[in-house]
């Protein structure tokens, strides 16, 4: 069989598939879609660190512009990869993976964060900027290290395990410089959430242990042994930085996305889940994350399920249900394995391209469960087996991002729509802002369109026509309805969303048809 007539026949499989799906389960209306974009060794973004200033901004449009296709609303950004930024810091030298030498700046001058977050947020997507907090070097070459480099300028604060060089986390000066990090970015840019991987203490290498054991001797008496030092370590971290943002930004999110496993049952009979994973979260990563979740430490969990349905030693399905019981009211996201689809070697369930669609379809039949991310943004390009056709089949209506639970409420007024128009080859529709809204202007609007003369139902993403981004000066919004169909009566509705994505009141309905 030719590779054309492969791809055919693959592409009508996945069809058949999601049109099964469809009559299956209705479409929901709010979704977290993401997808992470790594910059460390340039795994995403950039795809070379040799790119100028103007081909780097092409590359995040083209990779926004592609997430949209997909029906994507949300990107997870790695812009603190090894010690360093993606942005102008007083505190942290430039990334050699955005410039090709650490502590140069982008040539010509520009904010590579500020681009990103304004290119992400034109198009009504979350941004959320992912950082790892205690890894400082992805080698042990000292000399490719710029001078402002924290293991230049603070040496002590550091340990070398394997390979790399990590902040120390059993010292009190660290924490409180990872927690100006955090600050620096809050106070200086709209990010929508700050974001942590499974990368706490590293994971071990074999036969070595953790060199940590003076700080211990020093700073661990009051423990019974290392392994809880070193979750309160971590602990500390994640309570200060958790308080800092919501003394700064209480709007913005703080989540993790940890390793999905967090203890196995035959180590925890009481909490942990079924299966046999050689690698537990709470164990070998010291990170609680069942007690950042109760203590409200973060707003969202993100556990990386990079396992198929069925794998004994781990099984999606079974620790999907897990993780939804252990939530303690917090978000729920799914990290889902699509470098693995179409790379499966000895595991044939990853050569099928229907074991991605079966993982969404069980997220969206549990209500603990939120939404999705898929690592990485290199895999879903190269769309193998479809896994990117398959997510724009499953996301190809428009879906709002869940209500942020904070408990401080933004109000909203309606805005003013006027009567829809036949303009520029569709409908024109036209509305401004509410001017009492001028200090807390909507993050973007719902634009619906019901079909006849009547409002149809507002749950219903079915409806939706666009979401229109966001907006933070202009007051009058135009959007032209290009799909509109001749002859065919049409009543349009605005509703305006706020920063913790909570619908407001409509406006006045607008109807209209092209003859």
């Amino acid at each position: 069989m030719s590779a054309l007539i492969k791809k055919i026949a693959l592409i009508g499989l996945i069809s058949i598939y999601c049109i099964q799906y469809t009559f299956a389960q209705s479409p929901p209306k709010r979704e977290f879609r993401a997808a992470w974009v790594a910059t460390v060794v340039n795994i995403d973004y950039p795809s070379t660190s040799k790119l100028g200033s103007d081909a780097q901004k092409q590359e995040w449009i083209a990779l926004l512009d592609n997430y949209q296709k997909m029906g994507l609303n949300a990107v997870i950004a790695q812009i603190r990869p090894a010690g360093d930024a993606f942005y102008p810091s007083k505190l942290v030298p430039w990334s050699k993976y955005l410039t090709g030498k650490q502590g140069a700046q982008p040539v010509p001058y520009y904010d590579p964060l500020a681009f990103m977050i304004a290119e992400t947020h034109k198009r009504g997507m979350e941004f959320h900027a992912w950082l790892n907090p205690y890894r400082a070097t992805m080698n042990l070459d000292k000399s490719i290290l710029a001078p402002t480099h924290e293991l230049n300028q603070h040496p002590e604060w550091f340990v070398q395990y394997g390979k790399k060089y990590y902040f120390n986390p059993g010292l009190e000066p660290v924490r409180n410089h990872l927690n100006e990090v955090v600050k620096e970015i809050i106070t200086n840019y709209e990010v929508d959430a700050i974001h942590f991987d499974d990368y706490f203490y590293p994971y071990k290498v074999k036969g070595k242990e953790f060199p940590d054991s003076t700080a211990f001797a020093t700073y661990g008496q009051e423990f019974a042994n290392i392994g809880d030092w070193r979750r309160d370590n971590v602990d500390r971290l994640i309570k200060q930085l958790s308080e800092t943002i919501k003394v700064i930004k209480p709007h913005i999110k703080f989540g993790i996305s940890p390793f999905g496993v967090w203890r196995n049952k035959s180590t925890d009979p009481i909490n942990g889940s079924a299966g046999r994973a050689s690698i537990q979260s709470y164990d070998d990563l010291n990170a609680d994350i069942l007690k950042w979740l109760e203590k409200d430490w973060i707003d969202y969990v993100a556990p990386q399920l990079y396992w198929y349905i069925g794998f004994a030693v781990a099984d999606y399905e079974v620790l999907l249900k897990w993780w939804s019981e252990h939530t303690y009211g917090k978000d729920l996201y799914i990290g889902h394995a699509a470098y693995k689809v179409g790379n499966g070697g000895r595991y044939a369930e990853w050569e099928n391209p229907n074991e991605i669609p079966k993982q969404i379809e069980m997220n969206r039949a549990n209500s603990a469960v939120l939404g999705s991310i898929y690592f990485s943004t290199r895999s879903l390009k190269a769309n193998k087996l479809g896994v990117a056709d398959s997510l724009s089949s499953y996301y190809q209506y428009p879906a709002l991002l869940p209500e942020n639970k904070k408990t401080f409420v933004y109000k909203q007024r309606k805005p003013r729509l006027y009567r829809a128009k036949k303009r520029d080859g569709g409908i024109r529709l036209r509305w401004k802002h509410h001017r009492r809204d001028a200090k807390n202007m909507p993050l973007y609007y719902v634009v619906y369109r019901f079909e006849g003369k009547k409002v149809g139902n507002f749950d219903d993403p079915r409806n939706i026509l666009t979401l229109t981004g966001h907006h933070s000066t202009k007051r009058e919004i135009i959007y032209i309805d290009k799909t509109a169909k001749k002859g065919q009566y049409y009543t349009y509705v605005i509703k305006p969303v706020n920063k913790l994505h909570q619908e407001g009141k409509s406006s006045r309905t607008r109807k209209k048809r092209i003859r």
